[in-house]
């Protein structure tokens, strides 16, 4: 059953409740290598973040919101340091060409995928279990955004960067996270990146 949009308690708005969140999301993660999702319990989390469960409570009001947090930040950070990356490459190079440089990108972006196997496997399978449509939606569209500030200094038309951008979403999710899905510890990354690249820059 899929639960409601993520039900944060407290925001951290400080750098100790802050850290102490992140703590558990740290925790859940470690737990994950060693069981399922649904095998591990709220105490389980506190004990191994060093915290009380009445510290749980004050930001989260079940587990699954910790999970569904978890899914979020593990998107959003990838899409920040991938738009920090595509940056770097337009300051180091006035002479690339838009497929070269959209090559390097989808390129970096696997690798950061592939240093983190497992836990982008996990998050393709919690996303399915946990997130409702609302906030798979909502991370989708975080990650269409991400692509259209990479790709605006090459294409400046709004209307053409919007839907190649949602093009590359598609093929770079659907490639990934499916592959992942059905094999958690795939191993021909160099294959899936042609594969990735031919689909979108030669469209076949």
């Amino acid at each position: 059953m899929k639960n409601p949009e993520i039900q944060v308690r407290r925001k951290p708005r400080q750098s100790r409740a802050k850290l102490t969140q992140e703590a558990l999301q740290e925790s859940f993660v470690r737990l994950l290598h060693e069981r399922a999702a649904h095998d591990i319990t709220i105490r389980e989390i506190t004990d191994l973040a060093g915290v009380g469960l009445g510290t749980f409570y004050e930001y989260f009001s079940k587990k699954e919101d910790l999970i569904a947090l978890t899914i979020h930040r593990q998107v959003k950070n990838n899409a920040e340091d991938l738009k920090t990356y595509a940056q770097s490459l337009i300051k180091l190079s006035t002479n690339l060409s838009f497929q070269d440089y959209l090559k390097q990108v989808i390129h970096y972006q696997l690798e950061q995928i592939q240093a983190q196997q497992f836990l982008w496997a996990q998050t393709f399978l919690l996303e399915r279990q946990i997130s409702n449509i609302e906030s798979y939606r909502k991370s989708y569209e975080m990650m269409v955004q991400m692509w259209q500030s990479i790709l605006v200094p090459f294409i400046q038309n709004t209307e053409q960067v919007k839907g190649i951008s949602l093009n590359v979403q598609r093929v770079c999710y659907g490639f990934v996270s499916q592959t992942l899905l059905v094999e958690p510890e795939f191993r021909e990354w160099k294959n899936l990146k042609f594969e990735i690249i031919k689909a979108i820059i030669l469209g076949k």
